[in-house]
């Protein structure tokens, strides 16, 4: 029924799959039937194949034909957590009350992970992450911007005594960054300090953005320097300080990237968009009386 054909034609079908492979491909289990192992090895390139295939036959008739309540299809994004806590849980529980027969795969960003290669091979859907310059063979949708703050813990310096949080002091502290996304690249933090001429001392490279909250909770001496949104969401549940970065910073944009092998496909266009309203539907974070201790200049100078 799933197929709109006849039991008659699926045996056919399935007849001409077996010579042409050389595998049975479904064998018998009880009162049912089950896949091989060498037909389960198939599924993965089998779906690329009907992916393309939506690309070069559906037309303008398949690019309306997507129905995300009935869909049983995979969907596959690689995303950094550098982003809003509440992003990708926002987001997960959207596509399971739109589209709950749906399943979703998130790979993380790193420098093994080549995402642009992926992307063109039709390997992953989707790629979310923030960039200064975003690659320009890629289509690309701006999701929400953020400004640049430091994260501190509630000993440190940059909290206890915010006005001598000077450029210099930022430059020379310890600071913690995220692992680069590409071999031998940096983040849009360091990419811009080198555009500027300048360089901060990075003490601690992490992969797990996630767990540095905690990292600056136990130390009085670390420092993070990221978008207001990642940093809010901690607020409440440890000891830590958002205080103003001493460096003239544009504001922190989160993108998503995806392949033009990908652009035409209905699912993924409701993909896209369903990740657009979500972004746009996170809630702003409420101030705290641990925000912020006391404003210091976006700009100060190493004298000041």
């Amino acid at each position: 029924m799933r197929l709109s054909s006849t039991q008659p034609q699926v045996s056919a079908q399935l007849r001409r799959l077996r010579a042409l492979i050389g595998d049975p491909l479904l064998v018998r289990a009880g009162a049912g039937m089950v896949p091989t192992e060498i037909a389960l090895q198939l599924m993965a390139p089998a779906e690329t194949l009907l992916r393309s295939a939506e690309q070069l036959f559906g037309g303008k008739a398949g690019a309306r034909a997507f129905t995300p309540g009935a869909a049983e299809i995979e969907f596959r994004i690689a995303a950094s957590d550098y982003l809003d806590p509440l992003f990708l849980p926002m987001l997960v529980a959207r596509l399971r009350q739109q589209a709950p027969r749906a399943r979703l795969t998130i790979h993380a960003l790193s420098a093994e992970f080549d995402y642009r290669a992926r992307l063109a091979r039709g390997e992953v859907d989707l790629v979310i992450g923030n960039w200064l310059e975003p690659p320009a063979e890629l289509h690309i949708g701006r999701l929400f911007s953020d400004e640049i703050v430091c994260l501190v813990g509630a000993g440190h310096l940059a909290a206890r005594r915010p006005r001598e949080w000077t450029l210099e002091r930022y430059l020379a502290a310890d600071h913690v960054a995220p692992t680069a996304l590409h071999t031998g690249g940096h983040g849009v933090i360091d990419e811009h300090l080198t555009r500027q001429g300048l360089h901060r001392r990075i003490v601690v490279r992490s992969p797990h953005f996630a767990l540095v909250p905690t990292m600056l909770a136990h130390s009085d001496a670390l420092v993070l320097t990221t978008g207001r949104l990642f940093c809010q969401r901690h607020l409440g549940t440890l000891p830590l300080r958002i205080v103003r970065c001493p460096v003239d910073f544009p504001s922190l944009t989160y993108y998503q990237l995806w392949h033009e092998v990908t652009h035409g496909a209905a699912s993924l266009r409701w993909l896209r968009e369903t990740v657009r309203d979500v972004a746009r539907r996170l809630p702003a974070p409420g101030l705290s009386a641990a925000a912020d201790p006391v404003p210091v200049p976006v700009a100060a100078s190493p004298s000041a």
